[in-house]
C-alpha cells in the first residue's frame, strides 16, 4: 500500500563501496511496504475502511503541507488541477486496496498488486500501439499464471473478493502511472507538492465519503475506539508507510539512479509473503507457493524486458 512515487533526474552514482548507504534506506522502505498489508488488515475491517484511511493520511498530510508550503503556493492552476485529477485515482486505489486486505491474505495481497509492474507496460504499449517485446508477454503469462496458482492454494475454487480487488487496485495504479505521464501540467510539477495535493484530494474524497450512510463507522468513533495496539498500527502505515517512504525515495533517486531504486523497490512482494508467512501464519500451500515464486520470477523478468525494450 504505496504512497506516490517521486519522479527526478539521475545523477552520477557513488562509489560501489558506499552504494548500500543508499540502497539500505530504499530497501527499508520495501519492507515496510510489504509489512504495510499485514498492518492494514491488523487495524481495519469491513466497516471501518474510509474511517481507517482518513485517519492514516490526515496524520502526515500537515506535514507535508508545512514541508512544501512555498513550492505549493508556486503551483499554477492547472497543475492544481491535474494534481487534483491524479488525488481522485489515488483514492480509489486506496480504497480497492484497503477493501480488499481485509477480505484476503496480506500475502496474496502484497502478490497480486505487484502485478501492475506487468500491466503498466502492457497499458503504455496498447496506447502508443507499439508492440512490447516477446520477453516481456512471456513473462506476464508467467506472472498471470502465478496469480492463478497463488489464489487457488487451498484447491481450485472461485478466488476471492479480496482478490478481486486487489486485481482491480493493480489495474487502478496502472491508470494512475500513465494519467502522470499524459496529464502534461503535472511534469513540471515538484514531485512533494504533486504528492501533497494528491494525497489531499484523496483524503477529502475519504471525508465526504465518511459522512455518507451505511459507509461505516465514522474517523472520530473508529479513533476512540483503537487500542495501543491499533494505534501503533495506524503510526506504522502514516509515518514510516507514507511519510519516511516519500521522503527516502525522493533523497535516493538524487543519489542513485531511479532504475536502481524501482528495482530495490520491487522487493515488495517478497516481504508481503514474509511478513504474511511469518507474522500473520498464512499458508499458501504447495500450489500458492509455486504460484508466489512465478510472480515473483515474471515480474522481476518483465520489468528487466521492459527496461532493455526501453533501451
Amino acid at each position: 500500500m504505496t504512497a506516490a512515487s517521486p519522479i527526478a533526474p539521475s545523477v552520477p552514482l557513488r562509489a560501489p563501496r558506499r552504494a548500500w548507504l543508499t540502497d539500505l534506506p530504499v530497501l527499508l522502505v520495501a519492507v515496510v511496504w510489504g509489512a504495510s498489508y499485514l498492518a492494514a488488515k491488523g487495524i481495519t475491517t469491513t466497516h471501518t475502511v474510509v474511517a481507517v484511511l482518513v485517519l492514516r493520511f490526515a496524520v502526515v498530510l500537515p506535514v507535508l503541507v508545512v514541508a512544501g508550503w512555498s513550492r505549493l503556493r508556486a503551483l499554477e492552476p492547472a497543475q492544481w488541477r491535474g494534481a487534483g485529477v491524479l488525488g481522485l485515482v489515488l483514492s480509489g486505489i486506496f480504497l480497492l486496496e484497503t477493501y480488499g486486505v481485509v477480505h484476503t491474505s496480506a500475502t496474496n495481497a502484497g502478490l497480486i498488486i505487484s502485478l501492475t509492474m506487468i500491466f503498466t507496460p502492457l497499458a503504455e504499449a496498447a496506447v502508443t500501439r507499439t508492440s512490447p517485446p516477446r520477453a516481456f508477454l512471456a513473462a506476464a503469462a508467467l506472472s498471470v499464471g502465478g496469480v492463478v496458482l497463488l489464489t487457488q492454494g487451498g484447491g481450485f475454487t472461485t478466488p476471492s473478493l479480496g482478490d478481486l480487488l486487489m486485481l482491480l487496485a493493480a489495474l487502478a495504479r496502472t491508470v494512475h502511472v500513465l494519467a502522470m505521464s499524459r496529464i502534461k501540467a503535472v511534469r513540471s510539477a515538484d514531485s512533494l507538492s504533486l504528492t501533497t495535493v494528491q494525497l489531499g484530494s484523496a483524503v477529502a474524497v475519504f471525508a465526504l465519503l465518511a459522512t455518507v450512510p451505511g459507509t461505516g463507522a465514522s474517523p472520530w468513533s473508529v479513533a476512540l475506539d483503537f487500542g495501543p495496539r491499533e494505534w501503533a498500527g495506524l503510526v506504522f502505515l502514516s509515518v514510516f508507510c507514507t511519510l519516511f517512504a516519500f521522503f527516502v525515495q525522493m533523497w535516493a533517486v538524487r543519489r542513485t539512479s531511479p532504475s536502481r531504486v524501482s528495482l530495490l523497490l520491487g522487493t515488495e512482494p517478497l516481504w508481503a509473503a514474509a511478513a504474511g508467512i511469518a507474522l500473520a501464519g498464512d499458508r499458501p500451500g504447495a500450489l500458492g507457493i509455486a504460484g508466489a515464486v512465478l510472480v515473483l520470477a515474471g515480474t522481476t523478468w518483465g520489468r528487466r524486458a521492459a527496461d532493455e525494450g526501453d533501451r
